[in-house]
């Protein structure tokens, strides 16, 4: 017989056991895999963290120190293995408005404190609200991704030296040809070596990781924010400790379960939510500027260089703090052509092709086309995917409420009993604010007789817009001498209009 394969192949492994730490550890082939991901993505956070730091106004050792105790952190307290956490400019964006104008110290503190709402909305099972986000939503969010992604790098690509393009050319050839010929080591760090050695040979005038900002020479230190602890204070760093922990676990939480799609196991969301405000503490008691999971390195991650485990990202962040400190000197040599390589094989291997082919439009319901692209428009538009889930989130439940109201039917049944005229409205479906605001039109006040059954068997009452709906009708029956007789309600029904009938007012 056949021996089995040995249990650290990566072929033979389910994709939990290919996320386990120790199983990695007694794998050369699998640890070189974590080992060279984690130093692809170290490479590709160098430049994003000092880019975001300009945006949120501080220094660039800011975003590179929180680059490092983020991914760090994460990798010991989060709840998906594989997944990077650093600097990111949605965080940058939220409170770069505090930093300009009540400084670092304010700053900081916002860090600190945007984590402790985290980790306490974490605790209260904020994670669980990820089941309302609709299938539709995470496409645009993936799309609309891929998209700023690709954007982010057009700067780098406009008044730049013209060899810059025939090296962005060579670097997309490496990236997407080499995985043809081999896997052994990742793509996008062979492009990243081969342009830099090129850029050193050559002596040729690009720009470089160099050009965006000076690199630290020395490793972070504790930091504590010296501003009057106290009410005034508060008031003004909550609102965007807040915001920053809104966008933070929003981002960090769409992007676990993207995650979890790809490698194809479940991650746990309410670990990953207070771990990531367990790491914004940690990273504002160290002086950096915060930040949550960042998208475009898990890809670099997890898609392009294979990483499973908490070892990557662990190594991404302390190959960031070596490279920085220690080789600042050569890692300020690579040549941006190299990144913007990277990063645009990134958005085209993120973006969801299948979504936008003319068969796939063909099949999908034009709702959920409409909540994709809502989606992509918003988040595109203003430069926020938490911005843009939220806009997503809001067309998928009006185009829901729109559908589901359209099932509800009222049906109109005359029939003599006991030698009297007797009409029966059989309503089916579901009966909320949306199907229910049509619900009073649908009698026949005037030319019913007085003897009038309202039969819901087939229908639930919802919300306290169906009650006054209900009042309603039977209100202008009672103004027309006619006796209505609601039966068929179901218990939770029944209890809903207990609680709240007459106490609505007559209007509909």
């Amino acid at each position: 017989m056949p021996s089995s394969p040995p249990p650290t192949d990566p072929q033979a492994l389910t994709p939990l056991e290919r996320q386990s730490v120790l199983r990695t550890l007694r794998s050369p082939r699998l640890l070189k895999t974590e080992v060279l991901a984690g130093l692809v993505v170290a490479l590709a956070l160098i430049p994003e963290a000092i880019a975001f730091s300009i945006i949120a106004g501080v220094d660039p050792r800011l975003g590179l120190f929180a680059s490092f105790t983020m991914a760090v952190s994460i990798s010991f307290l989060g709840g998906r293995p594989a997944m990077i956490s650093a600097a990111t400019g949605a965080v940058a964006l939220v409170i770069a408005p505090l930093m300009a104008s009540h400084g670092i110290d304010y700053f900081i503190l916002a860090v600190v404190l945007g984590g402790i709402f985290q980790v306490i909305l974490g605790v209260l099972g904020v994670a669980r609200l990820m089941r309302f986000i609709p299938r539709s939503v995470m496409v645009g969010f993936v799309n609309a991704l891929a998209i700023l992604i690709f954007m982010s790098q057009v700067p780098e690509l406009i008044d730049v030296p013209f060899l810059v393009y025939p090296m962005v050319a060579a670097g997309l050839l490496i990236v997407f040809g080499l995985p043809r010929l081999t896997t052994v080591v990742p793509a996008p760090l062979v492009a990243i070596v081969v342009l830099t050695v090129f850029a050193v040979l050559a002596n040729v005038l690009v720009p470089t990781v160099g050009d965006k900002g000076e690199l630290p020479e020395s490793l972070p230190t504790l930091f504590f924010p010296d501003v009057p602890l106290n009410l005034e204070t508060l008031q003004i760093v909550a609102p965007f400790a807040l915001a920053l922990a809104a966008v933070g676990l929003l981002e960090s939480l769409m992007t676990a379960k993207l995650v979890d799609d790809i490698t194809d196991t479940r991650s746990d969301k309410t670990r990953e939510s207070w771990g990531q405000g367990a790491a914004n503490i940690i990273t504002g008691l160290f002086g950096g500027m915060g930040g949550c999971a960042m998208i475009g390195q898990t890809m670099i991650n997890v898609k392009a260089s294979g990483a499973r485990t908490r070892i990557s990202t662990f190594l991404a962040g302390v190959f960031l703090l070596v490279l920085v400190v220690v080789l600042g000197g050569i890692v300020a040599l690579i040549p941006m052509a190299a990144l913007v390589a990277v990063m645009i094989f990134v958005s085209i291997a993120t973006f969801d092709w299948h979504s936008i082919r003319p068969a796939t439009l063909k099949r999908m319901p034009r709702s959920e086309t409409a909540v994709m692209l809502a989606t992509v428009i918003v988040t595109v538009w203003t430069h926020n995917l938490a911005i843009g889930v939220g806009g997503g989130v809001l067309v998928a439940m009006v185009a829901f409420a729109r559908r589901a109201a359209h099932f509800t039917t009222v049906e109109r049944i005359e029939e003599t009993v006991d030698g009297q005229d007797h009409v029966t409205y059989r309503v089916d479906g579901e009966l909320f604010f949306a199907s229910s605001n049509d619900l009073y039109t649908q009698f026949d006040y005037a030319a019913d007789p007085p003897r009038v059954t309202i039969d819901l068997h087939g229908s639930h009452v919802w919300d306290a817009s169906t009650v006054a709906a209900l009042d309603a009708v039977t209100e202008k029956y009672r103004s027309t001498g006619a006796r209505v007789q609601i039966v068929g309600l179901n218990e939770a029904s029944t209890a809903m209009r207990k609680r709240l009938e007459g106490t609505l007012g007559a209007g509909h």
